[in-house]
């Protein structure tokens, strides 16, 4: 599985956004949060059948941390993090999903604790699918 994190991979749209939060389902591990909501092909033109992508974003609000450049640091933390670790949800789910991160935390974080909260969360996403699955 190829870890880049391309263009059509990044949720862009403000349509989908704004239904992610308002009806997207949240997952916490402190200090992360993911919200994600299942999506449709039909609502991403980008996306063929064969070449299935999240839609991922990536948050840090600036009223935890204040500074434009932890900001970016933070962010770039966890998108790295998710590109290396999306093959956990990739491999085996049969929907497609637009996923929101949201950084909770006043406190900066190091690499190896952001790709430990990020796997956990993939995994438990992952879970959560697979018990919808079957239900």
């Amino acid at each position: 599985m190829e870890e880049g994190f391309k263009k059509q991979e990044k949720l862009k749209s403000k349509i989908l956004i704004d239904k992610l939060f308002a009806e997207g389902v949240s997952i916490k591990n402190y200090p992360l949060r993911l919200v994600y909501i299942p999506i449709n092909f039909q609502d991403t033109q980008t996306i063929s059948a064969k070449n299935r992508y999240f839609k991922t974003g990536f948050s840090v609000p600036k009223k935890f941390i204040k500074t434009a450049v932890q900001r970016n640091r933070i962010k770039r933390l966890m998108r790295e993090s998710f590109r290396k670790n999306k093959y956990i949800v990739m491999t085996g789910t049969r929907q497609q999903y637009a996923l929101m991160f949201i950084y909770l935390s006043r406190e900066d974080i190091s690499q190896i604790k952001m790709e430990r909260l990020m796997i956990n969360l993939l995994e438990r996403l992952k879970q959560k699918e697979n018990r919808s699955v079957f239900d």
